[in-house]
């Protein structure tokens, strides 16, 4: 890692309608819109759901470095992230925002443990600790069977 502080510059460009394209060096450019609860067309992706993705994939990259770092090995991880905005005190804004995280270890780990990672992880998430928001995190870890980790070719 990079001793910090970290800069991160992201460019946004719009007309007067239409949608709103975001570009950063080194990246595709990607076009986001109101969501439909704003009277947008729905069909893109929003700055709400990118910011409560934004929790979801930070979670996940957490976690593979808590687990990297106390030797808990893992199969997968899903998580699904439910934002709530709300009206507080006349200011729109999210008020929280439920983590479910369905985690897959193999056979002969501990799934405690697993599951301490997970929310270390959680506790250490860059984007969760940016957030006004409260994050909930539940969790649900599964120890594969053998035969779900043979691929078949």
């Amino acid at each position: 890692m990079q001793s910090l502080p970290h800069l991160y510059w992201v460019s946004a460009k719009a007309a007067t309608a239409g949608d709103v394209e975001l570009s950063a060096t080194g990246l595709v450019p990607m076009r986001s819109a109101s969501p439909a609860e704003f009277d947008g067309p729905g069909d893109r992706w929003s700055p709400e759901t990118l910011l409560v993705g934004a929790v979801a994939d930070c979670l996940i990259l957490t976690f593979r470095a808590v687990a990297k770092a106390s030797n808990v090995p893992w199969v997968s991880l899903e998580c699904d992230a439910r934002g709530t905005l709300d009206r507080v005190e006349r200011v729109t804004q999210f008020v929280r925002i439920d983590v479910q995280a369905r985690l897959t270890v193999p056979p002969g780990t501990n799934p405690e443990l697993a599951r301490m990672a997970l929310v270390k992880a959680e506790k250490n998430c860059l984007i969760s600790n940016s957030l006004k928001a409260a994050v909930v995190l539940e969790t649900d870890v599964t120890v594969a069977a053998e035969a779900e980790l043979t691929v078949s070719t």
